[in-house]
């Protein structure tokens, strides 16, 4: 009798453990890069979200000849909203302060249908709400003009006064990673 030849298919129990212990090492080293990246993208995306709502205000100041608020962390941390200013920017109403004009239960979204102007706002925009794990750093109200400038209150006069020529810088924090958006006293919006 002839002696059975050896098979030189299959693998060996060492290099299915070989395989199996790089593969456990590259995922490894994978699963926390590929959470690094999906911050990444969470930061990445609420930066577009209020870079898109502060040209969104500029717009509306522009289109709808009224001033416009950018308001930050209004009501609460991490919430967003678009206010038409009541009042003028030399006399601003009473009614507009910030802790007035966050919540939807004086201001709600929408607001007048009739866009009479004796009954302002009829633009506030919708409350917008960050990621959970994204905060603002740095932020002011930014308030549009009609001819599209950008201003904030830098010592409490009214009309606040334009954004210097720099501009002023908008942050957003996840973790250890920052995006910022700045702003310039002609109204543009860049994200950086």
């Amino acid at each position: 009798m002839k002696p059975r030849p050896t098979s030189t298919f299959g693998f060996t129990l060492v290099e299915l453990l070989l395989t199996v212990a790089v593969i456990a090492t590259v995922a490894g080293i994978a699963v926390p890069l590929l959470a690094k990246v999906g911050d990444s993208i969470k930061l990445g995306q609420a930066t577009r979200d209020v870079e898109r709502e502060l040209q969104t205000a500029r717009l509306l100041a522009v289109s709808t000849n009224q001033p416009m608020r950018f308001r930050f962390d209004c009501p609460a941390a991490g919430q967003y909203r678009i206010t038409e200013l009541v009042g003028t920017p030399s006399v601003p109403a009473a009614a507009d302060a910030a802790a007035n004009r966050c919540g939807l239960d004086l201001y709600p979204y929408p607001g007048n249908p009739d866009k009479n102007p004796m009954t302002r706002p009829n633009n506030d925009g919708p409350l917008r709400t960050l990621d959970a794990t994204v905060t603002f750093s740095n932020v002011t109200t930014i308030e549009f003009w009609p001819d599209g400038s950008a201003h904030t209150n830098t010592g409490g006069i009214n009309p606040w006064p334009p954004i210097v020529a720099a501009g002023i810088t908008v942050t957003l924090v996840k973790g250890t990673q920052s995006k910022t958006i700045v702003v310039n006293g002609v109204g543009k919006v860049q994200v950086q």
